[in-house]
């Protein structure tokens, strides 16, 4: 089941994308001849029309035997619009290696030629182990998959077709795109009890009627056509269906095609995000209420000889009703090795999860050994199928600095090319106190080392009520005072609240805050010193503009708490600032709003403008309050992040040791652009005139940090179009930058590549500690649905710099031991 990366294949691209992927133009062309001797030995002569048609991306799920399993992919172009859609096809085994690997070229005909030549490629391998592989398909330039159609034979008789695409701003839908003009089409699907219906449209002419069917041949309902093209049925809600499965036939399958459950779902549906079905009711298999049954799919170890340790499996039940799963090992040749499975048998109510370990010794001769964990459902499906751990001797490559950038392969991220494999919590970014110990919010609540152990406290006593809540944070930035009290905020009965921990994180205090909105909180930066609880800033959403999908208008308020001699918070009156503000862009990056020093606090925001107003980007502006006087001071606009009216465009504010303020202007796919303040401590004494961190960056989502020795550290994605890891279309870079005193910004470097073209973020959020290491936290996401379904949890990892980005590895447990 080893692949050589060297047998990719590539159907119709030009030599030198071959050659900048290592295949020699000779060896290709003997790589084809063999793709097509195969073909025609495994499956018959070749077919000139394709036997399936379908619209968007996605992928295939085969559930697999032993012995040989090949696919074939087709491809057309239909040439609407000029894009370079080349498809990229992953054979993916249960362990989500890729076994085997192709690129289907663009057809290179102009547009508006009309469909193109059906283009083809067999992927292959060898089954020695029965599970669920996949088949991950994605196009350049068309993450919808609107310019192109693609179908699929194989041998493998038990498969799902999960038809996605990549995401949009909007509810998630997946229609069902046949265009199979002239054949008959079956949708196949597990129709669940509630209410749902069955939306058809672009049918052709002839089409009267659509059937529906049972999973046994009976027909349940007839859908008369409209002589628009159009049908469109609700069925009520049915005990009767439960697991059951239905088909609809076109006997024109030439339509687009939505059903509730299937390719749309409301937030809380059985199945949700699940857009499972097939063209043929004898390949259904039981994916859904299988779904993640043992995860992560794979896991890569290091270890000395004669050293032990274990590693958790998470074995899950997706289904609604109880579920009793077997583990077993199973090795190479039957060579067992030292590793074994303390539970064997696991029984999971509806809906839940169980972690399992498993235990290893590194053995005394050679270096390297795998076994595989199987995952058996004891019911009457008999479902079935694992994941691997990989053994190696030494010291995993996580362990040493990293030559940037990490480029990420599709499925083969930083565990399986570093041997990644943290012992500290991922949920989130790190931030540190005033004795440089770590701290890390997780969904329901907050981690902090003692002792050389995490611990995370999860409850907290509500100051008002005197009652004992759970912490659920809002947003992940935590904050310290100068009495290393810690901070973050919260939600409890649809309030928020400000947690504060006197006891460095063993317990916490709730104090409500005053107003409704989203809120975000001053951490620490480099520079700036809380004297007491941390200044909040409050973003209270008072208009949407439906024409402009990122143009917001809020309220921004800033609220400063005061502690008293007792701990107690009280929470001032709401200050305000902006009637303007555009909103706060902190899922990525996460900016710093507030920076202070002694009795002076500074708040950095962007603004709406009226869109006739043909303004050239976000105005932003810094204000400075006085505690002392308690007035807040005039706005000073700094300039204009592009482009206007998109909340993307949040700035970024910092300090530096001399009190200097340092703001980079957000921006949406554009430059950044830097200022700086003449004065220290003080935004009312003037900036300096802003100009672009270098020429020609397609930046977003910043985030910046300041060292001890007054660099300015700045990470984004960036937009690249070089073709240098993809045959077209732009791709995402997560990318570092710094700028020394009185010295240019630097040259971008990109840290993280994605796995794949198209729209990509990080998610990253960058820290330091009081020592001036820098820690980058980010959790790479995909634009494809097909790729972020199929995995479970987050993929967040810390990278982490001790020389102020001279180096970076990504960082090791032993970090944060005291």
């Amino acid at each position: 089941m080893k692949r050589n990366p060297s047998m990719t294949k590539y159907i119709g691209f030009p030599c030198f994308f071959r050659l900048r992927k290592y295949i020699s133009t000779a060896f290709f062309s003997l790589l084809l001849f063999w793709v097509v001797f195969s073909c025609s030995r495994t499956y018959g002569k070749e077919q000139h029309a394709m036997t399936m048609r379908l619209g968007g991306c996605g992928g295939v799920y085969f559930y697999a035997s032993a012995g040989e399993l090949w696919v074939e992919v087709e491809k057309q172009d239909l040439n609407i619009r000029r894009n370079k859609t080349h498809l990229h096809a992953l054979l993916l085994a249960p362990d989500r290696s890729v076994v085997d690997e192709a690129w289907i070229g663009d057809d290179r005909q102009p547009a508006g030629s009309g469909p193109g030549p059906v283009q083809r490629v067999l992927l292959r391998t060898k089954v020695e182990r029965p599970g669920v592989y996949g088949l991950n398909i994605t196009v350049t330039e068309d993450r919808y998959g609107e310019n192109v159609s693609w179908g699929f034979r194989s041998n493998c008789r038990k498969y799902l077709v999960e038809t996605s695409r990549g995401h949009k701003d909007a509810r998630h839908e997946e229609p069902l795109v046949f265009r199979n003009a002239g054949s008959e089409g079956d949708v196949v699907f597990m129709p669940g009890i509630k209410p749902f219906s069955i939306e058809v449209s672009g049918l052709s002419k002839s089409a009267e009627n659509l059937l529906v069917y049972d999973g046994d041949g009976g027909k349940i309902k007839i859908l008369p056509v409209s002589p628009e093209g159009k049908v469109r049925h609700e069925f009520p809600a049915d005990n009767s269906r439960e697991e059951k499965l239905w088909r609809l036939h076109l006997d024109d399958a030439q339509a687009v095609i939505n059903i509730d459950g299937v390719t749309r779902w409301n937030k809380g549906d059985i199945w949700e995000n699940l857009s499972l079905w097939t063209p043929d009711v004898s390949s259904w298999f039981g994916f859904h209420e299988n779904r993640w049954l043992l995860t992560p799919y794979s896991r890569n170890v290091y270890g000395g000889t004669g050293s032990e340790a274990a590693i958790n499996f998470t074995v899950h039940n997706n289904s609604p009703v109880p579920k009793h799963v077997k583990l077993s090992l199973e090795f190479d040749d039957n060579v067992a090795w030292s590793v074994e499975l303390p539970t064997t048998e696991v029984i999971l109510e509806a809906n839940s999860s169980a972690q399992v370990p498993l235990a290893y010794r590194v053995p005394s001769k050679g270096t390297q050994w795998k076994c595989y964990v199987r995952a058996s459902v004891l019911d009457e499906t008999g479902f079935s199928t694992w994941s691997s751990v990989t053994l190696h001797r030494g010291i995993a490559p996580a362990q040493s600095p990293i030559k940037m950038p990490i480029k990420l392969e599709p499925y083969r991220h930083e565990n399986e090319q570093f041997g990644y494999l943290p012992e500290y919590p991922l949920d989130n970014q790190v931030y540190f106190d005033m004795e440089n110990r770590p701290f890390v919010i997780s969904n329901d609540g907050v981690f902090f080392l003692r002792d050389n152990a995490w611990i995370k406290t999860t409850s907290a006593h509500r100051a008002d009520t005197n009652g004992i809540i759970p912490i659920r944070p809002v947003g992940t930035k935590i904050a310290f005072d100068w009495d290393n009290d810690v901070y973050l905020l919260g939600r409890d009965n649809g309030s928020t609240v400000l947690f504060r921990s006197g006891d460095h994180g063993a317990t916490f205090t709730a104090w409500p805050v005053p107003g409704s909105g989203g809120f975000d909180i001053e951490q620490f930066s480099g520079h700036n010193i809380i004297n007491g609880p941390p200044p909040l800033a409050c973003f209270h959403e008072t208009a949407k503009d439906p024409k402009l999908i990122w143009r917001r208008i809020n309220d921004l308020d800033l609220i400063l708490p005061a502690k008293k001699a007792d701990g107690s918070i009280v929470m001032g009156d709401p200050i305000a600032v902006s009637k303007k503000c555009i909103g706060l862009s902190a899922h990525s990056g996460i900016p710093s709003t507030i920076v202070s020093r002694g009795d002076k606090v500074h708040i950095a925001w962007g603004e709406a403008t009226l869109p006739q107003e043909k303004a050239p980007g976000v105005p932003t502006y810094v204000a400075t309050y006085s505690r002392s006087t308690g007035e807040l001071g005039s706005p000073a606009l700094l300039g204009y992040g592009p482009p206007a009216n998109d909340v993307h465009n949040s700035p970024c504010i910092t300090m530096d040791s001399k009190g200097y303020l340092h703001v980079l202007i957000g921006t949406h796919g554009r430059t950044f652009k830097y200022v700086r303040s003449v004065s220290s401590n003080n935004a009312s004494g003037g900036w300096t005139e802003a100009e672009d961190v270098r020429s020609g960056l397609r930046q977003t989502y910043v985030g910046m940090v300041c060292s001890p020795d007054n660099a300015l550290h700045l990470v984004f994605r960036l937009w690249l179009t070089d073709n240098k890891y993809y045959p077209a279309s732009h791709y995402a870079n997560l990318a570092y930058m710094s700028k020394l005193p009185g010295k240019k910004w630097s040259d971008a470097l990109p840290m993280v590549v994605a796995p794949f073209s198209e729209y990509s973020i990080f998610y990253h959020r960058l820290t330091i500690d009081r020592k001036g290491a820098l820690f980058l936290s980010y959790d790479y996401w995909s634009t494809f649905w097909f790729y972020r379904t199929d995995h479970r949890g987050n993929r967040r990892s810390l990278l982490m710099s001790p020389d102020s980005g001279k180096t970076w590895k990504l960082a090791p447990s032993s970090e944060f031991l005291q």
